[in-house]
Formats: structure tokens, sequence, C-alpha cells
């Protein structure tokens, strides 16, 4: 297949170009290049052309809850976002805590074909903190697991997190790490302060989170291993960060759109859509969130994409499952909070939603730079489209998404995976067009 994107602009800088592809890969780039017989030619209107975004953290609920998301429809929700890569969390039912299950996961993903989908091994056995699993064997499949996680829960027992990092980094993997201290955190629901104790909800306090990271960044240390914040949620947690990786210490972490977006007065309604874990936090702790990704303290965009059923979010807001769709609105949320007030430039975009995670994830074929020879693993991003979320209309077989009815400026118009047209104008392709 050869495709011809005309009139975009690599990163936002500069005049348009002309971006020709041919197998797979950026074969030319510049001004008025000219297209051979058959070649697909799309007119990008000016629009920033960005490296396919990778996202760390999704759950696409395969096997298991095919009711709420399957790896199909949540590749098409992926494809539309602008990932051409997704890494599938192992709380699944089964748990992907074997090479049976990330192997599976992992040609679901092929066959469906619209971004790459790379499954991540549990850390523990049935995500029960009690027994390691067996890495090696995931790590040695088809899957070539590189990402362990028991996301969901918490690696509580210290003894079992520094056997995982040892572990780990003998596989040249990285563990990621969900940070809840449990005991903490016992019918918790929403986030510790004033919001909550005038709700009457259960409080989560902070340093639920920050004990674990501040563990965890010491054992990494201890174990020269690399550890993985899941979703940062506070003030205190980027403190944590900036002091480890002063240290020397091989930490990341992502943060969630809806953790740079949301904060818990959103909870005054009561309504469920809003609970997630962790909760949505205080104004001041948004704040640091924003400008720590902008720093570089945190290290990258993931989605913690979590589709549920309608059963299990419209009930009272203690007894709702925690989690929100993520993966179709992400961009528009970065694009919003960042890129528009001036705080991002769109290659910083390109950097923590597309480098860094691939970086992290040790992708050689994902996070590339925008080059002749590069793979052309590409998403074209409208800055000004302007769109509102409609829940009837994103790709997810559940609806559980906190932005409905919100309007934003930017969005993928364009997702290109090897060569391959996998999302255009608001439409995800056949399954299977970015099969390899």
């Amino acid at each position: 297949m050869t495709l011809l994107l005309k009139n975009v602009r690599p990163y936002g800088e500069g005049d348009p170009v002309d971006v020709a592809i041919a197998g797979g890969e950026i074969t030319g780039i510049g001004p008025g290049l000219d297209a051979a017989d058959g070649t697909e030619i799309i007119d990008g209107g000016g629009a920033v052309l960005l490296p396919g975004f990778v996202d760390l953290h999704t759950h696409l609920r395969e096997p298991g809850r095919e009711d709420t998301e399957t790896i199909e429809s949540g590749s098409a929700a992926a494809a539309l976002g602008g990932f051409t890569a997704v890494f599938a969390m192992a709380n699944t039912s089964p748990v992907a805590d074997s090479a049976v299950i990330t192997d599976h996961v992992y040609r679901r993903g092929q066959e469906a074909g619209l971004v790459d989908v790379h499954p991540v091994g549990a850390v523990t056995v049935g995500l029960q903190g009690e027994k390691l699993a067996e890495m090696g064997m995931m790590a040695a499949g088809p899957g070539r697991v590189r990402v362990f996680s028991d996301d969901g829960v918490c690696v509580a027992d210290p003894l079992i997190m520094r056997r995982a990092l040892e572990y780990a980094a003998s596989l040249g993997a990285v563990i990621a790490q969900h940070a809840e201290e449990p005991r903490l955190t016992r019918g918790a629901v929403a986030h510790e302060g004033a919001e909550a104790a005038r709700l009457g909800l259960a409080g989560w306090p902070r340093a639920a989170e920050e004990s674990i990271v501040a563990r965890d960044a010491l054992l990494a240390r201890d174990a020269g291993a690399r550890v993985h914040i899941c979703h940062a949620s506070t003030a205190g947690t980027v403190e944590l960060l900036k002091w480890a990786k002063g240290q020397g210490i091989d930490i990341t972490a992502e943060v969630t759109p809806h953790h740079l977006l949301l904060d818990d007065t959103r909870l005054r309604t009561y309504d469920a859509v809003n609970r997630v874990n962790p909760p949505l936090r205080e104004a001041s702790d948004v704040a640091a969130l924003r400008e720590a990704l902008a720093s570089g303290v945190i290290d990258c965009i993931a989605t913690d994409h979590a589709p549920h059923a309608d059963q299990d979010k419209c009930c009272e807001f203690a007894a709702a499952r925690p989690g929100m769709l993520g993966l179709e609105t992400a961009l528009a949320i970065v694009a919003q909070v960042a890129v528009e007030p001036g705080a991002m430039t769109w290659r910083d975009v390109a950097r923590v939603m597309s480098e860094n995670p691939a970086r992290i994830a040790r992708l050689d074929d994902q996070g590339r730079p925008i080059g002749v020879g590069e793979p052309a693993n590409l998403t074209l991003v409208d800055p000004d489209l302007g769109w509102t979320v409609r829940p009837d209309g994103l790709a997810s077989l559940s609806r559980n998404t906190p932005f409905a009815d919100l309007s934003f400026r930017a969005k993928p118009v364009l997702t290109v995976l090897r060569g391959a047209v996998t999302a255009r104008d608001g439409v995800a392709a056949e399954p299977g067009a970015g099969h390899r």
C-alpha cells in the first residue's frame, strides 16, 4: 500500500509538507511530492502530524467481560483516539498470569489489526499478591510480555515486590505498580478531604499512594530494577518522583487525562461515573500534576481506559465499580489543559503520548521520529476541529465517560498503522486493516 499525506505539519511546526508512505515506512517528506499510480492521497488541510500514540494502561476486558469491551472494540476506540499501540492490563477473567492468556490476548489483538495490542502480564498468581506469576514464560511467548502489573490491586507485600523487581530486571521488563496501601483504603471511595467529609463519603488519603511510591522507589534502587508508577494522582507523589529521579533511581510515572482535568468537586452530584481508582483529587493536586507533566517529572499520559456495564455504574456511589473510558478523549484533554494554554507544544505531546511510553515499554517500532525510513505509525490531529463527546457515538461497548456533553477543540482525524489507515474522520477501519 502507498499513501501520500498532503499539507500536514509534523509536530505542528513550520509550513505544511507532504509525507509519502510505502511498505509501512515513511519514504519521503517535503513540499509538492508526486504520487505514484495507485497511491491513496489524503489532504491533511494543515493539521498536526504526530507519531502514533502509545497507551501503557488500558483495560480491554477480554477474556471474561466481553459485555463491556472486547479487544476488537477497544482497538477501534484506540485507533479513533490516535493510538497505534496499547497495553492490555492483566485483571481479566481468567487473570493474565500465564503465557496461555497473554499469548491469547496478543493473538486477538493481531486479529483485530487496528492497533498493536501488547498484553500486560500479572505480577502475582491471580492478582492475589502471594506468589509470583511465571513472568519468564510470559516474556518468552509470542506475546513477548515486557510490562507486568497487578493493576487494580497493589503488590502490597514488600518482599513479593522486591522479588518481582529482581525477576523483571533479569528479563529487561518493568513492573507497573498500582500504588495503594490497602490498609489505608478499606471502604474508601473518594479523596480524603473537605468534599468527601461534606458528602459523607469514606476518604482515601494521599498517603495510601505516596507511601507505596516511596517504598517502591527504594526497592527498585536496591534491586537495580525499573519501576513504573501507574496513575499518579497527588502532589506528594510528584515530590517523591522528583526526589527519586534525583537519586538516580530508575522510576517512571504516568498520569491519566481525567486526573489532569477533573477534581473532587465533581462528586457533588453523587454520579458514580466519577468514581475512579485512585480517586479524583483536589484542584491543588491537578495543578501539580499538570506542571509535573510539562516539566518531565511525570513521563507520560496513560488513559487507564476502564469500560464498565451500565449496571456497574448506575447505582449508589459507594457500590459502583471504579473506572472511566479514556481512549477517544485523551488527546483532546491533553490539548485543552496543556497545549492550548501554552504549557506544552505539540512536540511535547509526542514526547508524553508516544515517545516516552514506547521507551518505557521498550518498543522499537513505536514512538519513532517522523522521518524518512521510520515506521509509518502516525496520527493526524486537527487542533481546531471542535467536537462534543457523545457517549453513544464512542466505539467502546460501554458508556461510562465522565466527559459526556463536554466540548473540546482538538481531535485525531486520521490514524495510520504501518502505512495502513486504521481510523479516519471518526470512523474506524474494518478489523485487520493494520495486520502485520
